[in-house]
């Protein structure tokens, strides 16, 4: 055997063990639970309610804001928010928490719950992130 048939047949040698540990990896992908961003994207999705309260409980604000999101142990309540929050940046907020996390408002937030982040819902269609910040409005 030739020095070019050596390395010919290594490289089909390693580009299989690489084909099937990928058949085995997606196996196992296949098996694991959805992140909560995906299980939110699905739950959204299968949403027949398109009003505010629906979409808030379909997607599972309820989880940690409470059933009629007066706030938890996990969470603040989200009443008046209409005091903080224009439509469209609350929308913003939703989308992308983080960004907001220097404001000084969130700094008795990040002592009260502490080692809780709010989720990120930008994988959420903007016109029911608008849904629900009218309805948030609104309470």
């Amino acid at each position: 055997m030739t020095n070019a048939q050596k390395w010919v047949a290594l490289f089909l040698g390693l580009f299989l063990l690489l084909f099937l540990l990928e058949r085995l990896t997606k196996k196992e992908e296949a098996q694991m639970p959805p992140i909560p961003s995906q299980m939110t994207e699905q739950a959204a999705q299968q949403s027949g309610e398109t009003d505010g309260a629906g979409l808030i409980k379909r997607i599972g604000c309820v989880s940690c804001h409470g059933e009629n999101l007066n706030g938890t142990k996990l969470a603040p309540a989200l009443a008046e928010l209409k005091k903080y929050w224009s439509r469209d940046g609350l929308i913003n907020y939703m989308r992308n928490p983080q960004s907001y996390s220097r404001d000084e408002r969130f700094n008795a937030y990040r002592e009260k719950y502490k080692n809780v982040i709010m989720p990120s819902y930008g994988n959420i269609d903007v016109k029911e992130l608008g849904k629900i910040a009218e309805y948030l409005l609104t309470k």
